[in-house]
């Protein structure tokens, strides 16, 4: 029997992500199957390999592993780097907003461009080159390709009284982090709301096995138990009516006010409520 790890992963921002984590775990030794979440940030590993080598692997890929934690819970803070990055690239788009009249000296544009080129980009910098390193690309080699080139070309246009693309990569840089923000925002409240739901299963059930009943913990569930739910208990898991017929109230999962008639053969939804 193949045993499963499950993984927190830091450092994904896309699908490509992804699928570089899914193909490193698959090439350690003694890993069966591999099913990584981006809206996780979670892989879950079948097969009989380390925990240590799993965590490795995905280090050497450039991102970072850790063993799960079931209490860990997204928490959506406002990011420093987001709020330097829309102070600083403000003054460089007024012209665009305002009119040609508050278009601001070259220099003055460096000065701004240039911290959000360093400080504030310096984790895109990070991940694409830890990106480099694993032999990928990411969404982060693109960001640091764009604004790079951009801040490059206005520093050479300065010197030579040319075109000047600071608000480019100032502004891209502020729209990716302020993307990046909302995601995590967006995944905190599912979390919570997942989490909500999962709250609703009862902590054990009453599985016949043998023609034999016994409580045992949501955890040890088995595909194919055999579960006993009496009136008025929440059904553990979803499954399949095998005998007896009654009505479950699914009102809080499926906002449905009415109680469904289940017999057998019918499917069964897991924190559903035996009438």
């Amino acid at each position: 029997m193949s045993d499963l790890v499950d993984l927190d992963i830091d450092g994904m921002t896309c699908a490509a992500c992804v699928t570089r984590v899914e193909r490193v775990l698959r090439r350690v030794p003694g890993v069966e199957a591999v099913t990584v979440n981006l809206a996780t940030r979670r892989a879950r590993i079948h097969g009989q390999a380390e925990s240590r080598a799993l965590q490795a692997a995905v280090e050497k890929a450039g991102y970072h592993a850790a063993p799960r934690r079931p209490d860990r819970a997204e928490v959506a803070h406002l990011p420093w780097r987001l709020i330097l990055a829309a102070i600083l690239s403000l003054p460089l788009v007024a012209p665009m907003l305002l009119g040609h009249g508050f278009m601001l000296p070259g220099w003055a544009q460096f000065g701004l461009a240039l911290p959000a080129q360093t400080v504030v980009a310096a984790p895109f910098y990070r991940a694409a080159w830890l990106a480099l390193r694993g032999r990928h690309g990411s969404m982060d080699t693109l960001v640091v390709l764009g604004t790079t080139a951009a801040f490059a070309l206005s520093c050479w246009n300065l010197a030579g009284h040319g075109p000047l693309y600071f608000e480019s990569a100032a502004v891209v840089i502020t729209l990716v982090l302020l993307g990046r923000f909302l995601e995590a925002r967006a995944r905190a409240s599912t979390a919570s709301a997942i989490a909500a739901l999962a709250a609703l299963r009862p902590a054990t059930a009453n599985v016949l096995r043998n023609d034999i009943e016994t409580t045992i913990a949501i955890a040890d569930l088995r595909q194919g138990d055999m579960l006993l739910v009496r009136p008025g208990e929440r059904l553990a898991a979803d499954g399949i009516v095998r005998a007896g017929r009654s009505h479950l109230d699914e009102s809080l999962l499926t906002g449905e006010p009415m109680p469904r008639a289940k017999a057998p053969g019918d499917q069964v939804i897991g924190g559903a409520v035996n009438g």
